[in-house]
């Protein structure tokens, strides 16, 4: 049964990075209701807020869609698997932690694509804004925003190791990415407060939960936009067995990410208009764009024995070493459950060709093969190494006319010869640093590809069968001026009224980073639009 149940100024299709931040900003005027909608449930789950716990909530199915992409022609026939959390705080709550931002480049590149007010002068306001900054406030930092950005507590011992090796392989440091210049190694800076994570949830949504103008609602999984002509008008939702219609007096904002955005618009009648005349689904508008344009970073692992017990995978394997670190953690909020999922990071240029780094190292005191398979048993450690802006580009499509039904998603990884390219020059130059004195006098071995690997061609082929997502999906919705947009630089849906996208979707083109920071600046900067338009 269907029932409309109430009204709202702005209903918010989606509660993570983007959703949380938006509701929390637009909810600030009283005079304004706002309705969030979060197909997951609370984020009540204590491994969602120690920050180590992302090892257990990447495939946790409760608070996970587990995404599976179609087998890939470039990656040996591989579907790959893609965590996207479904909880509120979204991926946010489960993803690695990390705080980057990307280049100043990849902003001004927006620009130039046509999408007035995107530069990185445009857009670092909002990071600022975004950001409470452990280090304090400087031209590039703000230290009173929702957002809390902090250093690493543990500092392995490894870590120095990689950074001194680096530095010794002719890798500056530095020991700020979000800063002058992104290139350069150092350790990452994590979203955590008081070592527990900072997700949008804990940033943004939490603080204004007891606005009365706020109505977040959960286990409401949208079916579809209404619209009236062209006019959004509403959002059908699913919750508890019953459709439900919310209707919006001003805009329906879709942040569902950049699988369900494109896969609800398309639902809804916005999209090619064959690709829906597939389904059944009359066509509200025809946008050619949606689905299409999709990007992700795409990262090979280099994984070593090591010579001392000071991996997680040490503590894992150990009852005793288990109990130690939580109650380090509980007692004092330190120690190995404080971590990232990489805890030192390079941003390196794969050559003279490069004007600016082109590969991003996630270096890691543990090690793995796949997620489900857990840890290894032996003392390992690993860099996952991978090109910043890809080439390749994938698509999205409808299964079925269902929004139960998951989108076929084909990614297309490696499909560009730059990529596999550059991927091979990343393995080549992480192996140099693997040879310089401080952090080869920690390696028993190279596990894996191991050292019969050696040809372009034989590190090539490891990459293609053993490489992983690493969860930086944007581009299905992108902003733009041309043929393919679906928003334009005030991210409003084309062809239709009273409808925007605010998420990674939209980004036209993947950042040099890892996107959670960058997709919480979509939202600032989106909640000011949305202002600026109602007064």
């Amino acid at each position: 049964m269907t029932t409309t149940s109430f009204e709202t100024d702005y209903v918010i299709v989606g509660g993570g990075s983007a959703g949380c931040t938006l509701a929390a900003r637009l909810s600030e005027d009283s005079a304004t209701s706002v309705t969030l909608l979060e197909a997951g449930g609370r984020d009540w789950n204590p491994w969602i807020h120690v920050p180590i716990g992302y090892g257990k909530t990447i495939v946790d199915p409760s608070l996970n869609w587990r995404y599976e992409t179609e087998k890939g022609a470039e990656i040996a026939d591989r579907p790959m698997y893609w965590a996207r959390g479904k909880v509120l705080g979204g991926s946010s709550s489960i993803n690695g932690l990390l705080y980057v931002r990307g280049q100043a480049g990849d902003y001004d590149h927006w620009r130039q694509l046509g999408n007035a007010g995107w530069s990185y002068e445009d857009v670092l306001p909002y990071f600022k804004k975004a950001e409470n900054q452990e280090n304090g406030a400087d031209e590039f930092h703000g230290d009173d925003g929702p957002l809390a950005v902090s250093n690493l507590r543990e500092r392995n011992p490894l870590c120095d190791a990689f950074i001194d090796s680096a530095v010794e392989a002719g890798i500056p440091r530095n020991d700020d990415f979000n800063g002058a210049n992104q290139e350069g190694i150092g350790y990452y800076q994590i979203t955590t407060r008081n070592a527990r994570r900072c997700s949008a949830a804990v940033a943004y949504l939490h603080p204004a939960s007891k606005r009365p103008n706020l109505r977040v609602v959960t286990k409401a999984a949208a079916e579809k936009i209404i619209f009236e002509g062209t006019k959004a008008v509403g959002v059908q939702y699913e919750q508890g067995g019953r459709s439900v219609i919310v209707r919006a007096r001003r805009e329906v904002i879709l942040s569902a990410g950049s699988i369900a955005s494109p896969q609800l618009l398309m639902l809804s009648g916005v999209g090619p208009a064959a690709h829906l005349a597939e389904f059944g689904i009359p066509v509200v508008a025809d946008v050619a764009g949606v689905g299409e344009n999709l990007q992700d970073h795409y990262g090979a692992i280099i994984t070593y024995k090591s010579r001392l017990p000071l991996t997680v995978n040490d503590i894992m394997t150990s009852p005793v070493r288990q109990v130690k670190a939580g109650l380090e953690y509980l007692l004092f909020r330190k120690g190995p459950l404080t971590i990232s999922a990489a805890q030192v990071g390079a941003f390196v240029k794969s050559g003279p060709q490069a004007t600016t780094p082109d590969i991003q190292f996630l270096f890691q005191t543990f090690s793995h093969d796949e997620y489900d398979a857990g840890l290894h048993k032996f003392s390992g450690f690993a860099n996952v190494v991978c090109p910043v802006r890809p080439e390749s580009r994938g698509t999205l499509k409808l299964r079925s006319a269902s929004a139960k039904d998951s989108p076929s998603m084909q990614p297309n990884y490696l499909a560009a010869e730059a990529d596999r390219r550059i991927l091979v020059d990343a393995m080549k130059i992480s192996r140099k640093v693997a040879e310089r004195a401080a952090i080869r006098s920690h390696i028993v071995a190279e596990y894996s590809p191991g050292p019969q690997v050696q040809s372009d061609d034989e590190l090539l082929a490891y990459a293609r069968e053993t490489g992983l997502s690493i969860a930086h999906q944007v581009g299905t919705c992108k902003m733009g001026q041309d043929a393919m947009a679906v928003v334009d630089e005030t991210l409003k849906v084309r062809g239709v009224q009273n409808l925007r996208v605010v998420d990674a979707s939209i980004m036209p083109t993947l950042v040099s980073g890892n996107t959670n920071a960058p997709t919480i600046m979509i939202a600032e900067k989106a909640a000011d639009m949305i202002r600026r338009q109602s007064l």
